[in-house]
């Protein structure tokens, strides 16, 4: 393989185990009162290595990435059933690094990635309800449909090997069911694939697709005071995402992820969120473990 066919291959890892990485996110389907805002604000760093087929001739690839991340979401009422609607704006810096053909090699990059839109419904045990009447509400067996859209908006330059945009659109839907046992327990599932458009414009001016990446998870949530201190323990398997670059199709990704949650509140609309996830296997792509700091402050329609 030519160097520039292995700089190739490096980035259909690198963009692949950015964008299939699984997101574990625990009580994905509360229900909220309908006009309710929740401004997030979240800090995270993430580091760990890169790994790649063997046949590539990079070693001890790592990479150090830290992120704010800012959004808005609005829970609304559709159709008498609970729904949200929200926009995420990461920011991104890193730096990578590895030995690439024998000769050290690394790279920084600091910039917007690509945004994201979330539409939500609760088809199934969530009524759009106000404030007053979310008061005698008790969560029993809750479905929902998610749909998350990232747009290539972010940092994206077809002569770079590292972007942190994608340049291209991920269209990313899920399934979940949330069933709640007796006053503090909770478990979840959910099901989910991400489906990729083209991106034309690859590095070294090629034509990179990608096959859907699958992801099935399974969260454990126990309230220590209701109902806005509880924690989470959460796991997720991910699987597919084949690239192909330039008619060479690559290998596929596998990943299993374990996280822990601590939700505090800190104040009167005011709550923080610790995170931690830990990349427990990885066949190929992103290997890292990360820790994030949320803030959510809580406004809008009180009655």
């Amino acid at each position: 393989m030519s160097l520039a066919g292995v700089r190739g291959a490096v980035l259909v890892f690198l963009a692949a185990g950015r964008l299939a990485a699984q997101e574990l996110e625990p009580r994905a389907l509360q229900n909220a009162p309908v006009g309710v805002h929740f401004a997030i604000a979240a800090v995270g760093y993430a580091r760990g290595n890169l790994l790649f087929d063997p046949a590539l001739p990079l070693e001890d690839a790592k990479a150090d990435v830290g992120s704010v991340t800012t959004g808005l979401v609005r829970a609304v009422g559709i159709f008498g059933r609970s729904g949200r609607v929200g926009l995420i704006v990461p920011f991104v810096t890193g730096r990578w690094r590895g030995t690439l053909a024998g000769a050290d090699t690394s790279t920084s990059r600091t910039g917007f990635a690509d945004p994201r839109v979330l539409f939500a419904i609760n088809f199934l045990g969530a009524p759009a309800l106000t404030l007053t009447e979310m008061r005698g509400y008790r969560q029993s067996t809750v479905a929902g449909l998610q749909l998350v859209v990232s747009m290539p908006l972010g940092q994206y330059f077809p002569e770079r090997l590292i972007n942190l945009g994608s340049h291209r659109w991920a269209f990313a839907p899920r399934l979940g069911v949330s069933q709640q046992l007796g006053q503090r327990w909770t478990v979840e599932a959910y099901g989910g694939a991400t489906f990729f458009t083209r991106n034309g414009d690859f590095y070294g001016g090629s034509v990179r697709t990608q096959e859907p990446f699958f992801e099935a998870q399974a969260h454990t949530i126990y309230v220590i005071r209701y109902p806005d201190v509880w924690v989470a323990a959460s796991a997720g398997y991910g699987w597919g995402g084949r690239a192909t670059v330039a008619g060479t199709p690559k290998e596929p990704l596998h990943n299993t992820r374990a996280s822990a949650v601590l939700r505090l509140p800190i104040a009167r609309q005011h709550g923080l969120k610790l995170v931690y996830i830990n990349g427990l296997t990885t066949k190929l792509g992103a290997d890292f473990d990360t820790v994030q700091i949320a803030y959510q402050y809580t406004f809008g329609r009180r009655r």
